[in-house]
């Protein structure tokens, strides 16, 4: 059954802050082979102008999906998370996002599709940290599989 298009604009409570360590930082770029320095050398990114060391452009993700995990157990909205697959990831940064940074995200159900029986529903992730600044906006499209006929 199709997902009711009237969750199209709900907007879920913003996350717990989450603090972008350096280790954490420098494990994720070691984990997908990104050897730039400035991933890992303090001294690296402040000679790029950043006031320590970043984290690559998908690090982002894993605080973003989690934050998405609040609309998927929405039980109101009904998506059956057993048949849920990854669809699509987009980014829009304002900056990067930085060791140090204590970030919160705010998720929104931008769309509801059907397609073939599949739902899909792309969930916006806009991420602040403490201050208040816009650092980055996820895009992420789940797709909930039609069920399989008996």
């Amino acid at each position: 059954m199709a997902l009711d298009q009237s969750f199209v604009g709900r907007t879920y409570p913003a996350t717990e802050p989450y603090e972008v360590g350096r280790e954490k930082i420098r494990e994720f770029a070691e984990a997908i082979g990104d050897a730039n320095p400035v991933y890992t050398d303090p001294e690296a990114a402040k000679a790029l102008g950043h006031p320590d060391v970043i984290a690559p452009p998908t690090f982002v993700f894993a605080i973003t999906f989690r934050a998405a995990g609040q609309v998927v157990q929405d039980p109101q909205l009904g998506l059956d998370y057993d048949r849920v697959v990854h669809g699509d990831q987009k980014f829009a940064y304002t900056r990067p996002v930085r060791a140090g940074d204590r970030l919160t995200v705010t998720s929104k159900i931008e769309t509801i599709k059907s397609m073939a029986g599949n739902d899909l529903v792309t969930v916006r992730g806009d991420v602040h940290d403490e201050s208040g600044e816009h650092v980055v906006t996820a895009h992420t499209m789940l797709v909930a599989r039609a069920a399989e006929e008996a």
